[in-house]
């Protein structure tokens, strides 16, 4: 009779229980971000629209390197809505100045009110959803229906009064404020709402049990592991506020006409539609497609940050 103590155990080579353990040193480590960008790669419309957004920053920054014509240099009343001449591809305006160079030139005005109203709501919404989210109760209480009150406000309504209020000092950092107040709510909600669902997780509990303070938490944990939603929002809101510039502008209450923007020229541009059309088209085709760029690309950013999204591919 065998003895019952005796234990048989099988060779470990020939068993599955090896190749089930085996750890995969040759596979990179991945997290939320990798996936993202190995997904971004593969999207045609990643490309797209980040080669359009590099040309509008290049050309802000640089306009030297897409014209040598100066926007308001060389304006000839004889070429009052001319056509395209040699030099001069997209035509004059009523002044009879260069729409191509004004295009170039308009371009940091119209970049640079976007990506400061896109710096302020994301500092705002950010501060206001990360606090309403993890610290909540009364915290969450009184930023909640502070937000919901900024929320029912139109920002283009809300800017139109402030920049009617303050019309002796209208330029680029008041127009930028004046959309920015009133536009972060919605970036609040979005942290917020990821923020309520990150804070459940296993290792924010770990961290509290070992002591750490819900400060570090917040900081270390939480708001690294929330921020992707925000980062799609932010990039939509940045087309969003590029086009709010060019609608005070349009409506005369945005940056003065000696401002360089693509809002003045199509403002400017409405009354010669009729005679002239070529006017108003290329500085709104010009806003369209910066607009649509980024629109784009927060899309695509939404949609590669999104694993269910990736799953369904």
């Amino acid at each position: 009779m065998a003895n019952r103590n005796e234990h048989f155990v099988a060779d470990l080579a020939a068993s599955e229980v090896a190749e089930i353990d085996a750890v995969r040193i040759s596979e990179k480590p991945t997290n939320l971000y990798l996936d993202a960008w190995r997904d971004l790669r593969k999207r045609p419309m990643f490309y797209i629209a980040g080669v359009l957004i590099l040309a509008v920053t290049v050309m802000a920054l640089f306009p030297g390197l897409f014209t040598q014509t100066l926007p308001n240099d060389n304006c000839l009343l004889a070429n009052s809505n001319a056509g395209p001449t040699d030099g001069h591809p997209l035509g004059f305006t009523r002044q009879g100045c260069d729409i191509y160079s004004r295009i170039v030139h308009g371009s940091s005005t119209s970049l640079s009110v976007g990506l400061i109203v896109t710096a302020m709501t994301m500092a705002m919404g950010v501060f206001f959803g990360a606090l309403a989210g993890f610290y909540g109760r009364w915290v969450d209480a009184l930023l909640s229906r502070a937000g919901d009150i900024f929320f029912a406000i139109p920002y283009i309504l809300a800017a139109v009064v402030i920049m009617s209020v303050f019309s002796d000092y209208r330029n680029v950092w008041v127009i930028s404020a004046a959309i920015g107040i009133f536009a972060w709510p919605s970036t609040a909600r979005v942290l917020r709402g990821e923020i309520l669902r990150v804070k459940q997780a296993d290792y924010v509990m770990a961290s509290t049990a070992i002591g750490v303070s819900r400060f570090k938490i917040l900081m270390r944990h939480v708001l690294p592991n929330s921020i992707a939603p925000v980062i799609a929002v932010t990039t939509i809101s940045l087309a969003a506020a590029i086009v709010a510039e060019a609608t005070l502008s349009f409506l005369g209450v945005g940056l003065p006409t000696s401002t360089m923007s693509w809002g003045n020229d199509i403002s400017q541009a409405q009354v010669d539609l009729r005679t002239a059309p070529q006017v108003l088209i290329w500085p709104s085709l010009a806003l369209s497609i910066t607009a649509l760029a980024f629109i784009m690309m927060g899309e695509a950013i939404r949609d590669a940050l999104d694993p269910k999204a990736r799953a369904q591919r």
